[in-house]
C-alpha cells in the first residue's frame, strides 16, 4: 500500500512540474519577436498579431502617401502611423510594434518606438 501511495505522489508532482512548465511558456507577453523583413515577407501569414523588432531603411511614396522599411533585398514593411515614421526618411531603423498581414492590405506595422541606427547613403 506504501508503494502505491509513493506512486500516486509521484505522478502528482510530474503532473504539478508539467502544469507550471506549460504556464511558464504561455503566460503573459513575452515580448516583441526579433524578425527580420526576410522572414516578414516569407512567414506574414504565420507573423501576423505578432509584436515585433526589425530593421531596415525608411522609404515613402506620395500618392497614395506611404511610408516602409526595406532591407537590401528589398523586402518591405509599410509603417503606421505615417507622422511617428517620415521624419526617420532615408535613415536605417530599428522598429518594433505590432505586425499585421492581410492579402488586401499587404504587411503592415504599427508602430510602438522607432531607434534610429544610421543615416542611410
Amino acid at each position: 500500500m506504501k508503494r502505491f501511495g509513493s506512486g500516486i505522489l509521484l505522478a502528482a508532482l510530474a503532473l504539478a512540474l508539467a502544469l507550471a512548465l506549460a504556464l511558464a511558456g504561455c503566460g503573459g507577453d513575452s515580448g516583441p519577436r526579433e524578425t527580420p523583413l526576410a522572414v516578414l515577407a516569407t512567414d506574414s501569414e504565420a507573423l501576423g498579431g505578432s509584436r515585433v523588432v526589425t530593421e531596415g531603411v525608411v522609404r515613402h511614396f506620395e500618392e497614395p502617401l506611404h511610408y516602409w522599411i526595406e532591407d537590401e533585398d528589398l523586402n518591405r514593411v509599410e509603417l503606421f502611423p505615417h507622422e511617428a515614421i517620415a521624419p526617420h526618411l532615408g535613415e536605417r531603423v530599428r522598429v518594433e510594434g505590432a505586425f499585421a498581414f492581410s492579402r488586401e492590405e499587404g504587411r503592415r506595422l504599427t508602430l510602438e518606438r522607432v531607434e534610429v541606427l544610421a543615416t542611410a547613403d
